[in-house]
Formats: structure tokens, C-alpha cells, sequence
């Protein structure tokens, strides 16, 4: 049997938001915040990122995290502190198992791979080793009595079949094992219980997409979720946006948008209702750039950031104290000021892009990563508003 396409309460568009599992160390961000910021009422999906692929197995991302971490009562969703007794679920998976019970509408969803770790896809979807791979991932998330009804479903995070991502593990032949692994997936999550969820991250770039096939993979699939960020950053010698919806004259190149992103997955014959657009909760950043046209298509490299050169929260920016600027033929807006330029989504920009979504009757909005909006989740509450 295969899926239907989801819907959310109320006929509503998707919003969905990734969770990263790293994020309670450094970014001191945890499951709490997503119901004090008064986003939990506001998402459809949590994807928990990320589940590793290791020897052709699904394996845990980070065990302290995601399951072993006590929780005092202060820093719990519900008030109630963790304990030590045997059968108690803590860390990030029990606390995502009590935001569901305050929050029953939510869908949470086990992400597997991302940038870092997708080297091992291309094994694990080949013939040989498919149908176990599944099978321990599905046994894994789904089946643990540990977690019981804390996933709803599983996001494949494939970067990329057929291409280069973190790494070039990859085969020719990726592109039809795939297809194959997919419906592999279907087939075991169906066999568990009907309803459960099956997403993938997908590429926004014409390249990664032509190895995909994008008209057959969406039958096995609820949703799909265009990676349609990152699309320009500091890697490149001048600036340029990161998610700009359209591409205009004067870009240096190459030429993306989030409009062709989508329109190839569209044109490849994915149902509207199954296309879901990516937002960054986060900016990329040049820094020695010229003054000219206010930055834009000019030559710097990365800025100094918080964790990682080039790359900045949200909530982080906003407080820069740099001036905003935008262009309406990209959709798309930057900040600039003492040589720094910074490609941005603020509110502005994500009515802009869930205007797009409603006008072409898209699935909702996807965004990456929660941690990234301020405490009271101006970003969220933007596409919400929206959608």
C-alpha cells in the first residue's frame, strides 16, 4: 500500500524544522525551548537530526544525547525532572516523547545521514544489503520498545546519490538504488503500521537532481524537502544570496534559485502537495567587501562567525547591527556594513517564499534548524503566519 499525501490540522501547509542533536551542547538549545519560544503549536514536524549510517547499519548519532542525558525539572518540557530508574526514557528522545503528549498534532521524524554523515548510503542501498539496512534502521527507530512512539516516520538525508557532497562515495547506479531503497522503506514501515511517515532532504541543484528519479521516487514518499538553501556561500570568492527565490541579472554564477529547484522537481512530476521548500534559519557571510552595489556580487571571504567561519544564526545577525537590503526581483534580502555581507531569510523574505508556496500550492516550508531563531521564535511565528 502506498501513502497518501499528509495533511495538517486544519488543511494547513507543512511547517517543519530540524532539530540537531548536537545543539544541547554549545547552542545550550534543547526540546524545552521549542515550546517556550511558542513554536511546538506552530510546527507540524520535528526532524531529529541525524541517525548515522555505519557498515551498511542504522546506528545511533550521539547515545548521551539522545537518550541518556537527565533532565533537571527546570530544563524538562513538563516540569518533571529525570530519573535513574530503569525504564525511564531522558535526553532528547524523552523529552520529544513529552512535547508530544502537550503538542499531539506533532510528527516527529528520525533524519539519517545529512552532510556529515551520508558516506555510507551508496553500501547500504545496493542490493545485497538493502533490505537488512532497512530493516535495522526501522527495528532501530521505530521498534525499540526504549522509545516507543517518539518517531513517527523516517527522513532519508541522502547527500547525495550519484554526487559529491561531504565526500564522492558514490556509484552510477546509486540513481536506481535509490528508487529501490526507498520503496524498500515504504514497504517495511508499511508492514509495521500504516501511516507511518516516509520524507527525504532532496537537492535543489539541476545537477544532483538529474541523478535522482524524480518521477518515480515520490510515490513511496508523504513529502519531500528541497534543500533549497546553501546555495551560494563564503566557499565562493564573491558574494551572492544563499536561498534567493528567483535568479537575476549580474549574478556571477553559478546560477541557482529556489524557483528552479522546485520547477525541476515539479517538471520531473512530483504532486505539488509532495514539494516542500527549504528556508535557512541562518545567514552566510563575506567579510573585506567593497561597498559596491552594497556588496552584492562583490569579492571577500568568510567572515568570523560564532562556530564556523562564514556561517551565523538568525538571532545572531539581527543584532549585527547592519543595514538591510534587498532585491525584489530575487526575493531575496542581505545585510551589509564594515565590509561584511551576509546573506539572510528574515521575516520579510519568508512571506515572500510561503506566498510562493500558497501561489504554486506547495506542500509548506522546511527549515534548518531550530536553534537558529530567537528565543521567541520570530522565524517560526513568520512562516506560520504565512502559511
Amino acid at each position: 500500500m502506498l501513502p497518501t499525501a499528509t495533511t495538517t490540522p486544519g488543511g494547513g501547509k507543512r511547517i517543519i524544522g530540524y532539530f540537531a542533536e548536537w545543539g544541547v551542547y554549545g547552542r545550550n538549545y534543547h526540546v524545552r525551548n521549542i515550546k517556550t519560544s511558542g513554536s511546538a503549536a506552530k510546527l507540524t514536524h520535528i526532524n531529529y537530526a541525524f541517525g548515522n549510517v555505519v557498515n551498511s547499519r542504522c546506528q545511533l548519532g550521539d547515545t548521551y544525547a539522545d537518550y541518556d542525558r537527565a533532565y533537571s525539572a527546570a530544563e524538562s518540557v513538563d516540569g518533571v525532572a529525570d530519573t535513574w530508574d530503569t525504564g525511564v526514557l531522558r535526553g532528547s528522545f524523552g523529552q520529544l516523547r513529552k512535547l508530544k503528549a502537550e503538542f499531539p498534532h506533532l510528527k516527529v521524524m528520525i533524519s539519517l545521514g545529512g552532510w556529515t554523515w551520508s558516506a555510507g548510503f551508496s553500501d547500504a542501498a545496493l542490493p545485497a544489503n538493502r533490505a537488512a539496512f532497512v530493516k535495522s534502521c526501522v527495528d532501530l527507530f521505530i521498534k525499540d520498545s526504549r522509545w516507543a512512539g517518539v518517531f513517527d516516520g523516517i527522513d532519508i538525508d541522502w547527500e547525495y546519490p550519484g554526487s559529491c557532497g561531504n565526500t564522492c562515495n558514490f556509484r552510477p547506479e546509486d540513481t536506481q538504488n535509490f528508487t529501490a531503497l526507498l520503496s524498500e522503506f515504504r514497504s517495511q514501515l508499511n508492514a509495521v503500521r500504516p501511516g507511518l511517515l516516509l520524507t527525504i532532504a532532496a537537492p535543489a541543484d539541476p545537477a544532483k537532481i538529474a541523478k535522482i528519479q524524480v518521477g518515480q521516487i515520490h510515490q513511496y514518499l508523504d513529502f519531500i524537502n528541497i534543500m533549497t538553501y546553501d546555495l551560494h556561500g563564503a566557499w565562493e570568492a564573491n558574494t551572492n544570496f544563499q536561498s534567493n527565490l528567483y535568479s537575476i541579472a549580474g549574478d556571477p554564477g553559478p546560477v541557482y534559485s529556489v524557483d528552479a529547484g522546485v520547477n525541476a522537481w515539479l517538471n520531473g512530476g512530483t504532486p505539488a502537495n509532495k514539494v516542500v521548500v527549504g528556508v535557512p534559519f541562518y545567514g552566510r557571510g563575506w567579510q573585506n567587501v567593497p561597498s559596491t552595489n552594497n556588496g552584492l556580487f562583490q569579492p571577500g571571504s568568510a567572515a568570523p562567525a560564532t562556530y564556523e567561519a562564514g556561517i551565523e544564526d538568525y538571532k545572531v545577525l539581527k543584532t549585527k547591527g547592519l543595514t538591510r537590503y534587498s532585491n525584489s526581483a530575487a526575493g531575496a534580502a542581505w545585510l551589509y556594513g564594515n565590509g561584511q555581507f551576509w546573506t539572510y531569510d528574515d521575516p520579510a523574505v519568508m512571506k515572500i517564499k510561503t506566498d510562493y508556496v500558497k501561489a504554486k500550492g506547495l506542500g509548506g516550508t522546511m527549515f534548518w534548524e531550530l536553534s537558529g531563531d530567537t528565543t521567541d521564535g520570530e522565524l517560526i511565528n513568520a512562516l506560520y503566519q504565512g502559511r
